[in-house]
């Protein structure tokens, strides 16, 4: 997969023209992994686990096979946690001890970010110098850690952003509270400090540039990725035999946190639409919620089933705590449509896995779910949150049986361009490029003094 620079001037992408002679572009031997919020062992859907969690682990796992060795530095949220996990050859977990194990929301975490520092640093410092050729750090919170590791440690900083406070804010759902000014502040410091930062999509990247006004040539695109081995085309009748749906049923599936910004009440008001629009679809319609109260909707944990009762339909509703990936895969394929109604999508795993899955996607057109799902093709984008619109969406999709078997066999392809091993090898290009960058400078420093 390419890694492409953004052009600040015309905002397209295109490959630099190097000016000055590079040296040989060496591959790091180790990398500081940061994941401070949420812990790769944790199961998305839930808490603070998601799409980020499976980005981390895939990733790891192939920069391992690739020959980097793979330290993931993460929050310890009990005391039973080993100091050190080995989650695959190449690849530790290292828990680090920073406030009350439980206890602690994302919201909580800056007030401890001196302690996780700490504690990083501390388990560098168990090394001979020079142990870790460079720090990537997920999330602004942990590029506030990596800012001060990468600086102490004089390697270069890899930075991932998975969400940005000012697009959030611009996007906010209603009843959501906005990212708080700190965040954004932390947020302007990282971009700031970091040798490189990955943008999922290009659009990302430019928001990052007219945002937080990142240098252009410090910005690569690299798509995240799907695990095309777990999540492949299979026999629908099976995969609903193994989830207990039954085979006359038309699903229509969400996956992910239940919070305001996934917009799953936009799903359940659109079904509500749906029967009201089409009564006979009462005695076949499913709409099947898979996930976990997170962020603003712990504060409300019962909302959405509030909602299905509210609105006469949820006995149409199937509420499903987090599954493991074969299960998930199980439910993709038994699914008839995958929605993703989300107010803001850095990129949408849920929909390239989905696809890749053979099942259609109805995703909002915001943030990199243009590039996740092809529209028309694989699936549809629809603007908006009316659910009036995402209802008349719906029931156009379901009842065009031939359409969706189209869009089920292009929805394969699409989700094949997406696999994890070409992110990873994008990923270690970036790296390179951020090594070889400061070994230039360097030779400049010496050549000066």
């Amino acid at each position: 997969m390419a890694i492409l620079p953004l052009d600040a001037s015309s905002r397209r992408v295109r490959r630099p023209r190097l000016l000055t002679p590079r040296p040989s572009r060496p591959t790091p031997r180790r990398v500081a992994v940061l994941s401070i919020h949420t812990s790769p062992l944790d199961q998305p859907g839930t808490g603070d686990a998601g799409g980020m969690n499976v980005y981390v682990s895939e990733v790891a796992r192939r920069l391992a096979a690739r020959g980097v060795e793979v330290d993931i530095f993460t929050r310890a949220t009990s005391g039973d946690l080993p100091p050190t996990v080995a989650m695959e050859p190449g690849v530790t977990v290292r828990h680090v001890t920073a406030g009350p194990f439980q206890g602690l929301s994302k919201e909580d975490l800056p007030g401890q970010l001196c302690a996780v520092t700490s504690g990083v640093l501390r388990a560098e410092a168990a090394h001979p110098e020079g142990w870790y050729d460079l720090v990537q750090s997920h999330y602004w919170l942990s590029g506030q850690v990596g800012w001060l590791a990468a600086e102490r440690w004089n390697v270069p900083l890899v930075h991932a952003m998975h969400t940005m406070a000012k697009v959030k804010n611009l996007t906010l759902a209603d009843g959501d509270a906005p990212e708080p000014e700190g965040r954004v502040i932390g947020e302007q410091q990282v971009v700031d400090a970091a040798d490189r930062i990955l943008a999922n999509t290009a659009a990302e990247a430019e928001q990052l540039v007219d945002l937080y006004d990142a240098d252009p040539a410090h910005v690569a695109v690299v798509h995240p990725g799907v695990d095309l081995d777990v999540f492949s085309p299979g026999d629908k009748a099976l995969a609903r035999a193994r989830v207990g749906v039954a085979a006359d049923r038309t699903v229509l599936l969400f996956v992910g946190r239940i919070q305001p910004l996934k917009a799953p009440d936009v799903l359940v008001r659109a079904a509500a639409a749906m029967v009201a629009r089409t009564p006979t679809l009462r005695d076949t319609l499913q709409v099947v919620i898979c996930g976990g109260p997170s962020g603003s909707g712990l504060a409300h944990p019962h909302a959405l089933e509030d909602l299905a009762v509210e609105l006469g339909v949820r006995d149409l509703v199937r509420f499903v705590p987090p599954v493991g990936r074969a299960m998930l895969a199980d439910w993709f394929r038994a699914a008839d449509v995958c929605v993703v109604p989300s107010y803001s999508e850095s990129f949408g795993l849920v929909a390239v896995e989905a696809q890749a899955c053979g099942t259609p996607v109805v995703a909002a057109r915001v943030g990199g779910l243009p590039t996740a799902v092809a529209d028309g093709i694989s699936g549809r984008l629809v603007d908006g949150h009316d659910p009036s619109v995402w209802a008349e969406a719906l029931c156009d999709v379901v009842h065009d049986r031939a359409r969706l078997e189209r869009w089920s066999c292009a929805a394969v392809q699409h989700a094949s361009h997406f696999g994890w091993d070409a992110t990873a090898a994008a990923t270690l290009e970036v790296y390179r490029d951020a090594l070889a960058d400061r070994a230039v400078a360097g030779v400049r420093t010496a050549s000066r003094s």
